[in-house]
């Protein structure tokens, strides 16, 4: 009996050891959840590309510039980044492996973007230096330090948002300034302006981190771990039914991919797409297009209807007339959006005058609130108010918006190329065949 207990114990050791191995390994690949991730060295991605077209450390070593073990070194602290290996390393060379091949797609994609920018900064801000040589000089820290500065127009808050000293932050933006030889930053009374070179690069920046981030994801995603995300900027009638149907759909396979959802004005969604602050767009498509750097895809048409509280007047009668709809209060979008011009149109093209007593709002609860305590009318799409006609909440006035339709879809950066599982997503969203996939495009 008493000889059995250190065989015991020993047995209780070891699964003492397994259990503090398993929580480790867990604590380790969920550290990497909580962590932003930071975008590698672009010297560090400039040197992975090299080792890529060059199978070999030394062959790199003569076209970089850079010793042996410093290329070494940056691999390692790549592959450490993104916890998977980049290269099956054999004998006779160092050869991509599939994980590496995925991020190389990425990073040779996202120092093109950077190269997109310093030609516009040679360009618009006079400067002489080659836009290739720039790049091979370039560091991450100054990308962040110009993005940081860029976006909150003061260097004491730029720091505190990268959690960097101002001075550092100073140091880096002023090197950034020596190396391109163009001003970046002005003083001005309200604070740090930024000159259209710096706002040209600060972009490309953005969109070549998000690029590289993007990359990471469909790493992560081959080893079985992705938790991406997909940030999507949603107007209100996609909010309604649209939007939620497709994220319980999509959580159902992806569990742990992160979906972010921003709404605001269509100005505001549109320029942060552009920025790659959001991934894609959803709602009210705009014709013409907005911008030549964005692709539209139509999802579906929504007819337009004009709605009442229930017991309001004019929907308990028949046919309606257009002068009779001329002289009631309304609640409308603002200027220069789809269902503000539908309306306008609709009293303009029977000749009738617009009527003038207006409330403009896009919040979505003021209007509920308008409409439920006053005999004030609205137009909205159909597909936005679903719920609250089903409900009794609202009811359709009898006036058929002839030939008014609002077409909701999905606006993304034509550069914009989507990982699978985003795929997944947009596929999701898709209510016909029609259009081709924007990874195609």
């Amino acid at each position: 009996m008493y000889s059995e207990l250190p065989a015991r114990g020993y047995s209780v050791f070891k699964v003492m050891v397994l259990v503090f191995e398993i929580g480790y390994v867990l604590f380790k690949y969920f550290e990497r959840i909580i962590i932003v991730f930071e975008v590698p060295n672009i010297r560090h991605l400039r040197v992975f590309l090299e080792v890529v077209e060059c199978k070999s450390i030394s062959k790199a070593s003569e076209r970089v510039f850079l010793s042996q073990p410093a290329i070494t070194q940056a691999i390692a602290k790549l592959e450490v980044t993104l916890g998977a290996s980049l290269f099956n390393r054999r004998s006779d060379g160092m050869f991509v492996s599939e994980s590496g091949e995925v991020f190389a797609l990425r990073v040779s994609r996202a120092l093109e973007m950077v190269l997109e920018g310093l030609k516009s900064v040679v360009r618009l801000g006079g400067s002489k230096s080659q836009p290739s040589q720039l790049l091979q000089m370039l560091t991450t820290t100054q990308l962040r330090a110009l993005i940081a500065v860029s976006e909150a127009h003061n260097f004491s808050i730029a720091g505190r948002n990268l959690g960097i000293s101002q001075s550092s932050l100073h140091r880096a933006a002023r090197e950034l300034e020596s190396l391109l030889g163009v001003v970046l930053f002005e003083k001005t009374s309200t604070g740090i302006s930024s000159s259209k070179a710096a706002r040209a690069l600060a972009r490309a920046s953005k969109l070549a981190f998000s690029e590289i981030s993007q990359g990471r994801d469909e790493v992560d995603a081959l080893h079985n771990r992705e938790i991406g995300q997909l940030v999507i900027g949603s107007m209100p009638l996609a909010r309604t039914s649209l939007l939620p149907k497709a994220i319980i759909e999509f959580s159902r396979s992806f569990p742990d991919f992160r979906i972010r959802v921003n709404d605001g004005p269509y100005d505001d969604l549109l320029y942060h797409l552009r920025h790659g602050d959001i991934d894609l767009l959803l709602g009210a498509l705009r014709f013409p297009i907005p911008a030549d750097d964005v692709l539209q895809e139509e999802l579906f048409s929504s007819p337009v209807e004009i709605v009442a509280r229930p017991d309001h007047p004019l929907c308990s009668g028949h046919n309606v007339s257009l002068e009779t709809l001329q002289q009631y209060p309304w609640v409308v979008p603002g200027k220069g959006t789809p269902t503000r011009a539908i309306f306008e149109s609709t009293f303009t093209d029977a000749g009738l005058d617009v009527p003038t007593r207006l409330v403009e709002t896009g919040s979505q609860i003021l209007i509920r609130s308008l409409l439920l305590g006053s005999d004030r009318l609205t137009m909205v799409s159909e597909h936005q108010i679903q719920h609250e006609l089903s409900m009794g909440v609202f009811k359709t006035v009898p006036y058929d918006v002839s030939h008014a339709y609002r077409p909701i879809g999905v606006t993304v950066r034509s550069s914009w190329r989507p990982t699978a599982t985003q795929s997944v997503f947009i596929n999701l969203l898709r209510k016909t065949d029609n259009g081709s996939d924007f990874e195609d495009r």
